[in-house]
């Protein structure tokens, strides 16, 4: 096209459908050459006509994988970064794609929405361009196409934020489940604690508690810091029967002592609050000294075995959620487990100071007059094995990752049983995410019932889930109505649907009456 007369070249891409500018993200010099060359006579044919444009980076790049990040200026000198490509496209006003290969995927799911959306586009512009012509030539008045409005906005659903951290911290408060009693050197009790969330922070109490053997650990100033600080009451220090008193641990270090429920708050907040650490052992102990050698103290007992435990561990690698990532160890272990549960004729352990504080339907449970108070075997009813065991995960971690609708719906039904809430908001939402990116060929021939989907968001307490699924199947009406499915909505549900259908009844009648109009027209052809 370059090489002929620039009236050639104009005319060549101002009958074109779509522009499509493709080069490799490994190639800066033909990327080059491609900005340099190419670039400006494109933009300077695209000030006579308007034509879509996409330019599409293909490959992924040497040096790992690429960044995401508008402003990254990494990998400059052997790669097209990706502001670069971003920064071309904004200079054409032309959509930018990144595809790691011209597999089908990336094709199908990346490349081909989008060319479809600018092809559909410039059909609809060429068709309303040959429209114009046509009504310059005919006389008198024609009737006009109807005009299809926009359905009706679907429910907006709103994630709750997340409350981990405060769980940990009300555990911390009311003691439930403690099976850790910090003392004095006189045998006071000072704090209590529970060995799965120390642990969870850090390796020394795992010696103290013998989770892990002075063989796993190989880290000598932890084991002298470990002997200095704390001295535990012979006996078993793992997994004990419900209701056993808990394990006593004398505090050696008198200041230390006097710090602990502060280094217990922190501990249990995630180790996010350092600073408020810092001054709340300034304003107890009002002596720097005692301060410097406490809060020493501290760090040693959070840092990794055999890595420095500095100010900066404390502000930089320990200022991570230390409980989201560390209380996945003790997920489906029997490490210091207290509770089994039975389900499908397997066995899972879990811990109960985590499912009391993650869930109040458990807190009750084993709190109060029931049998699962007193026992260690609990029978689970209701639900699948890998459903309880994704929900006793989110326990755990805070984090939520259903493979499918179908799982996603199991586990929001698990989670209406227990009445976590949040757990039931994030499937909501990963269901409806699922539904919203369903391409109209997918969802006509899915075989996921989505009226079954509704029943059951109605039959759980799910609103949002059920009001948003019924919008769904409105706003699809013609995919729907086709699906012996749709037989099964309730009287009030069909009268829900058919009010707020897309299209509508009134659209669909217009629609006709225009295609009988514009066949009856045909008879009459001007040229023959």
């Amino acid at each position: 096209i370059f090489d002929s007369d620039w009236y050639t070249s104009r005319n060549l891409i101002g009958g074109a459908d779509i522009i499509v500018i493709k080069y490799s993200v490994n190639d800066k010099a033909s990327f080059q050459e491609l900005k340099e060359s190419y670039i400006p006579m494109i933009k300077k044919a695209l000030n006579h006509c308007s034509v879509p444009v996409i330019i599409s980076g293909i490959g992924a790049r040497k040096n790992g994988v690429p960044c995401t990040c508008p402003l990254c200026t990494s990998d400059r000198r052997s790669c097209v970064t990706t502001s670069e490509g971003v920064q071309l496209a904004k200079e054409l006003g032309a959509t930018y794609l990144e595809l790691h290969t011209l597999n089908d995927f990336y094709v199908q799911k990346y490349f081909g929405g989008v060319l479809e959306y600018f092809m559909i586009q410039s059909l609809n512009q060429k068709s309303s361009e040959k429209m114009k012509k046509k009504k310059k030539l005919q006389k008198g008045h024609r009737l006009q196409p109807p005009q299809l409005e926009q359905p009706e906005k679907m429910p907006i659903l709103k994630g709750e934020a997340s409350h981990y951290e405060a769980d940990l911290h009300n555990l911390l408060c009311c003691c439930q489940c403690a099976d850790v009693a910090f003392c004095s050197e006189d045998l006071s009790t000072v704090a209590e604690a529970h060995k799965v969330i120390l642990c969870s922070a850090s390796h020394l109490f795992m010696l103290l508690f013998e989770v892990k053997s002075p063989s796993d650990i190989r880290d000598a100033s932890l084991m002298r810091t470990a002997r200095s600080l704390f001295a535990v009451e012979a006996g078993s220090t793992h997994g004990v029967l419900p209701g056993a008193p808990p394990v006593k641990v004398v505090v050696k270090d008198a200041a230390f002592c006097s710090c602990l429920p502060e280094i217990l708050r922190f501990i249990y907040s995630g180790t996010l609050q350092w600073e408020r650490l810092e001054e709340d052992i300034k304003k107890k102990l009002k002596d720097i000294e005692k301060t410097e050698h406490v809060l020493e103290k501290v760090k040693c007992i959070l840092k990794t075995p055999c890595k420095l435990g500095t100010a900066k561990d404390c502000r930089s690698h320990q200022m991570k959620r230390m409980c989201n990532n560390s209380l996945r160890m003790f997920f489906n272990t029997p490490v210091l487990a207290d509770v089994i549960f039975e389900i499908q004729g397997a066995s899972v352990p879990a811990h109960r100071a985590v499912l009391v504080a993650r869930c109040e339907v458990m807190a009750a449970m084993f709190n109060g007059n029931y049998l699962e108070a007193s026992s260690v075997l609990v029978p689970v009813y209701g639900v699948s094995k890998d459903t309880f065991l994704s929900f006793l995960e989110y326990l755990y971690t805070d984090t939520c990752c259903p493979a499918s609708i179908l799982q996603a719906m199991s586990l929001l039904i698990c989670a209406e049983m227990y009445q976590v809430m949040r757990l039931q908001h994030i499937c909501e939402l990963y269901i409806i995410t699922q539904l919203q990116n369903m391409p109209s060929r997918e969802l006509a021939s899915t075989s996921i019932s989505i009226v079954s989907l509704l029943k059951k968001a109605k039959f759980h307490n799910s609103d949002c889930l059920s009001t948003w699924l019924l919008h769904f199947i409105a706003t699809n009406y013609l995919i729907f109505s086709q699906k012996p499915e749709f037989q099964d909505l309730s009287v009030e549900e069909r009268d829900f649907v058919e009010t707020h259908r897309w299209p509508s009844n009134l659209y669909l009648k217009q629609l006709a009456d225009y295609r009988n109009y514009v066949h009856s027209q045909k008879c009459h052809c001007a040229v023959m």
